[in-house]
């Protein structure tokens, strides 16, 4: 004997329901496109064609090692960490081979000849400290900031970092940021930042 409803309603059929969810369900899979990632279509060169990079003069590269105790070695002499920025800042200044007008430094043969060829080179043994890394990164930093600081200063009656901070200020208008980034392009040419971070060296 079929069960009848308490409340007296006639039961609705649910299978009709399913068919049209299952027909519904077929319909979406059939008739939507699945996007695939697609790669930049690029051509490589042929292997032939590669061309070595420029050498690099010894004289052109300051390095700076820091060793799993956080001790400085520049150039293969120990340095301490509140030394290292005005080292930098003589060596990028240098202006060793005569053809840097703006170069304020002691013009010294042994040392870098222009800033557009000068090259930090920072490297860290596996156990440094980051704090430490990060301590010697802002030095570097700092210095090439110093150097752009008065460049543009002298230039445009700025410094360098204040026409960053308008060029960044999101009440700046457009039409200003415009007139700014040639400006800050033409100082970061005077002082290319060429700080190159190699991996760290493992004991």
């Amino acid at each position: 004997m079929a069960r009848k409803n308490r409340a007296g309603a006639p039961e609705v059929n649910a299978g009709s329901m399913a068919d049209i969810a299952f027909l519904l369900l077929i319909f979406f899979l059939v008739t939507t496109t699945i996007q695939t990632d697609q790669g930049i279509n690029r051509k490589l060169p042929p292997i032939e064609d590669v061309i070595d990079p420029p050498e690099i003069k010894e004289k052109n590269i300051f390095t700076v090692l820091i060793n799993k105790n956080d001790q400085l070695l520049v150039d293969d002499r120990p340095m301490d960490l509140n030394d290292l920025r005005q080292a930098a800042i003589d060596f990028l200044d240098n202006g060793g081979d005569g053809t840097c007008a703006y170069c304020k430094g002691a013009r010294d043969v042994t040392s870098s000849d222009n800033p557009d060829k000068a090259v930090i080179s920072l490297q860290n043994d596996a156990e440094t400290s980051y704090e430490a890394y990060i301590s010697v990164q802002n030095e570097l930093v700092a210095a090439y900031y110093f150097l752009r600081d008065r460049e543009c200063m002298a230039k445009y009656g700025k410094t360098f970092r204040e026409l960053e901070a308008m060029f960044d200020d999101p009440k700046t208008r457009d039409a200003q940021r415009e007139k700014i980034e040639p400006l800050i392009k033409d100082i970061q040419a005077l002082f290319p930042q060429k700080l190159s971070e190699a991996e760290p060296k493992r004991n």
